[in-house]
């Protein structure tokens, strides 16, 4: 039997309608993934990825062990220097997901008395990494950077502000609403006062950029940036993050970030796909992607023009566009028409997302087709 207080819990969830299931894969129309440039599927990239463990003589199935002790094998160390070249960065430090590099980073650099102010709409990672550090934390009103000045100018003016480091974090494409922050202006607020910036790239690689290094490498703002998370779960198709940093924050890392220093390394085949993916972005087909990706968000906004739709939907320039439509039920209904006639389109439910901002997120990729996105929005002009 499950302990009456988790019971209570779960049965709450089911009241609200957002208990949350395991879904089977399916053939629908893909509008849910965020496989951006359909590396996930690529045949070429999967074929290549063997062929180099066949060339560094490296066919074994596990790491064996942390990169501290026996999984340190040598991909690793051509492959972060191939993402931190990639991304103009000095280094790179490879994570086994994107939700363990924003745990280890934020947990391991915020000390007591610190300051770190934080976008109210970051993902739960950068939040549970905070929760695990002795620094103070106050968050900003989303993509405000008026507020935030605000926030720095209260804290630098305190008698401890002489024994503390200020922190600002934000992502570059934020998940649930797509948009982005005026990344220019807060690098400018960040060198004003001296702080510490970082800024998660999960959805802006493979997205942006001439061959999708991010926004941070389309605005050349990457010098005034302490941190950058990348992730490769999404665009690249495969698996795992990398924190691109300075050489003496790796050190740091490498020796007080716990979920870096107590898992078990990648097997040298996760690390070879990293690798295979960040050459097919600079490739004919890799490039093409991007470029019919970025064809395919312009078109689908286009869309939303024309059915009269824009109105219900979150200002977004990148693959994440959300139809806000408020209550658990109503979103999934909605949700359920759309697959029922073949979309697969994913409702965004409380609590995930504030109760009242429940939303239909649809994920662009290079791989739909003009007629799909019509078709989809012009179902969805029917239903809301």
């Amino acid at each position: 039997m499950l302990p009456k207080k988790l019971q209570y819990k779960l049965n709450k969830r089911l009241q609200d309608n957002a208990l949350r299931r395991l879904s089977e894969s399916n053939t629908l129309v893909d509008f849910s993934s965020n496989d951006y440039l359909g590396f996930s599927r690529s045949q070429t990239i999967f074929d290549q990825a063997h062929i180099l463990l066949k060339q560094e003589d490296m066919m074994q199935n596990g790491a064996t062990g942390s990169r501290l002790l026996s999984g340190n094998h040598k991909l690793y160390t051509s492959t972060e220097q191939q993402i931190s070249t990639f991304h103009h960065s000095e280094t790179a430090l490879i994570f086994n997901s994107g939700y363990a590099a924003n745990l280890g980073l934020f947990s391991a650099i915020l000390q007591r008395n610190d300051i770190i102010l934080y976008d109210e709409y970051c993902h739960a990672s950068i939040r549970d990494g905070i929760s695990m550090s002795h620094a103070k934390a106050y968050k900003f009103e989303h993509n405000n950077l008026d507020v935030l000045e605000q926030l720095i100018e209260r804290h630098t003016e305190t008698d401890s502000a002489s024994q503390q480091e200020i922190y600002i974090v934000t992502e570059s494409v934020f998940s649930m609403d797509g948009d982005s922050p005026d990344l220019k202006r807060l690098s400018k607020i960040n060198q004003q006062y001296n702080a510490n910036l970082i800024i998660d790239e999960a959805h802006a690689l493979g997205v942006f950029g001439t061959k999708g290094e991010g926004l941070v490498n389309e605005l050349h703002i990457e010098d005034s940036v302490f941190a950058r998370v990348i992730t490769f779960g999404k665009a690249l198709g495969c698996h795992g993050a990398a924190i691109l940093c300075s050489q003496e924050l790796k050190n740091y890392l490498i020796n007080f970030s716990r979920p870096f220093i107590y898992t078990t390394a990648f097997p040298p085949h996760s690390v070879a796909t990293i690798s295979i993916s960040y050459d097919a972005l600079d490739t004919e087909s890799g490039l093409s992607a991007i470029t019919i990706l970025q064809h395919n968000i312009h078109f689908f906004k286009l869309e939303l023009k024309r059915l009269n739709l824009q109105q219900l939907f979150t200002q977004s320039d990148s693959a994440i566009q959300c139809c806000m439509i408020s209550g658990n039920k109503t979103v999934k209904t909605i949700a359920d028409m759309l697959h029922q006639h073949g979309f697969d389109v994913k409702a965004i439910l409380a609590p995930t997302v504030p109760k009242g901002k429940e939303r239909l997120r649809f994920c662009l990729h290079s791989y739909n087709s003009s007629e799909e996105i019509t078709k989809v929005l012009e179902l969805l002009a029917t239903f809301v």
